[in-house]
């Protein structure tokens, strides 16, 4: 299994188009800054991509993925599908920008699929555009998406935070937010992708311990930072992400876990960390960890 990182920047980006914080301006002076929003591209088998969340950078991330380029037909993409973590506007406004293909394959649960059709109405906006099928993403059991393929999903319940045009919908508190465990099962060899993490449940426990590379959220860097920066009056953990430094941070449970590799995303862009000298680097590398770097490509 293969899995190539398109992005690891939170919400906006870095830059983000209206910010002038200090992360923004040094992205504007080195373009080697710039983070694109959080994504990853696994290869369920060879030349078949599926896409986790469809991001409003997801054109540039294809054209920047020598893999996920079209060909050789005129109109054949080795994108097979986009698997959706949640109903967040950034993961999921990609989806009308890839209305040109005849056909579009979301897999996502069944909550954050009513959300897209009642809340952003995606399924009729896109209807005379291209036929969108959906695949339920569960927390039963894996989902095997296509028997040539030899790559899983597994969802797993993190949160029941809802995007804010959902607000008012008359819904369940199902799985609007779900990490996914991504197994290959040729090699056993499994990866956890969590871009969005407001708890520390149980099932997500076991799935991290359990797989040999994990991708978490890092939006934040201690649980003030959002007070801080001055945009908002909410914490980390008010915003429905725990953060990574701080009595109730995540370092040093990623610290614990036996996986070869555990890496940080989603980040924000008022986060030390999109400072690539900043010492919160060296901090983290002292304990294992390393913060995703987007062109990576992760083989397991």
């Amino acid at each position: 299994m293969r899995v190539r990182i398109l992005g690891t920047a939170a919400g906006g980006g870095v830059p983000q188009w209206n910010c002038a914080c200090e992360g923004c301006a040094a992205a504007r002076a080195h373009p080697s800054r710039r983070r694109l929003h959080a994504s990853i591209a696994v290869e369920a088998s060879e030349g078949r991509w599926y896409v986790v969340n469809a991001t409003p950078d997801i054109a540039e991330q294809i054209e920047t993925s020598t893999e996920l380029r079209p060909g050789p037909g005129l109109r054949q993409s080795p994108v097979a599908g986009v698997v959706l973590t949640d109903a967040e506007l950034d993961h999921t406004l990609g989806l009308p920008r890839l209305r040109e293909a005849p056909s579009l394959h979301a897999i996502a649960t069944a909550t954050v699929r009513d959300a897209l059709a009642r809340g952003l109405r995606l399924d009729r906006v896109l209807a005379p555009y291209a036929g969108l099928t959906w695949t339920d993403l569960t927390e039963e059991g894996p989902v095997l998406l296509d028997d040539r393929e030899h790559v899983e999903f597994r969802a797993v319940g993190v949160s029941g935070k809802r995007p804010r045009y959902a607000a008012d919908l008359a819904m369940g508190d199902g799985a609007w937010s779900v990490a996914l465990h991504i197994t290959d099962r040729r090699s056993g060899k499994s990866l956890v992708y969590a871009p969005a993490v407001a708890g520390w449940p149980p099932a997500l426990d076991r799935a991290l311990a359990a797989a040999d590379c994990v991708i978490v959220d890092g939006t934040f860097w201690d649980d003030d930072e959002p007070r801080r920066s001055g945009f908002t009056e909410r914490t980390a953990t008010g915003m429905g992400h725990l953060p990574i430094s701080g009595p109730d941070g995540t370092a040093e449970r990623l610290r614990k876990l036996p996986a070869a590799r555990r890496l940080y995303t989603h980040l924000n862009n008022t986060n030390p960390l999109v400072d690539p000298g900043h010492d919160g680097h060296r901090t983290l590398a002292g304990m294992g960890i390393e913060v995703a770097s987007e062109g990576l490509v992760i083989e397991l």
